[in-house]
């Protein structure tokens, strides 16, 4: 029987610290532009998750580029540049073993957006707002 995904709720507290362990030397690491590549140079790309599997031993990273400008070139230039990231990440947060990353772009804003466009209906609005009425 398959396992259902995981989700915040059910990731163990661990998972979750590392996750944002590493989201932070990511972050840093860009911030810092340690990585010498002129498309992450000219950038500034947001880490927003780090979704760690339950070995510890796989990180899918989520970014997301300002204003979602050039996602596909930044995605590729982190790509590129996967090997560097893992042994910074090896480096300093000293685990058991160093985790494989893979970059992923962001669509949890592209979906909040969808749904603020949706609640924006005047058609939504007047349900949600007859709703309101009679509790």
């Amino acid at each position: 029987m398959a396992r259902p995904p995981a989700t915040p709720e059910t990731r163990s507290v661990r998972l979750l610290k590392v996750g944002e362990q590493v989201r932070h030397v990511i972050s840093d690491l860009l911030t810092r532009q340690m990585v010498h590549d002129e498309v992450l140079t000219a950038h500034s790309v947001s880490v927003t998750e780090v979704r760690m599997s339950p070995d510890l031993r796989h990180a899918v990273v989520f970014v997301k580029p300002l204003l979602g400008a050039d996602e596909e070139l930044v995605l590729k230039a982190l790509r590129t540049h996967t090997a560097f990231f893992q042994k910074e990440v090896a480096g300093k947060l000293r685990l058991k073993y160093a985790a494989k990353i893979r970059f992923q772009g962001d669509e949890s804003f592209d979906v909040a957006s969808k749904i603020d466009a949706l609640l924006a209906d005047p058609k939504v609005k007047r349900d949600l707002g007859e709703e309101t009425d009679e509790a």
